[in-house]
């Protein structure tokens, strides 16, 4: 799973060698001025004066490799979306 996870950021040219999981917790929430969410529900921090978008998207666990392309294109499209919007 983590293999189709990692081919197909690679087919998308996505450098992994300095990716890791970053934390989100309250100093993380706190420098942002967005925070987006997958699927994380109650349990992500929430401070006030952030702009809060949640991005639903289906379990990767266990998904084929098409499945994990279209949740990277999704994902994808959901920050071109985001990019033209915060643009000035």
């Amino acid at each position: 799973m983590e293999a189709h996870i990692a081919q197909a950021l690679s087919e998308a040219g996505v450098d992994l060698a300095d990716a890791y999981p970053k934390p989100l917790t309250q100093e993380v929430v706190g420098a942002a001025d967005v925070v987006i969410t997958m699927g994380c529900g109650d349990v992500c921090p929430v401070m006030p004066g952030r702009r809060y978008l949640d991005w639903p998207v289906a379990d990767i666990d266990e998904a084929p490799i098409a499945v994990v392309r279209d949740i990277r294109d999704a994902i994808d499209a959901h920050i071109t979306e985001l990019l033209t919007q915060l643009a000035p």
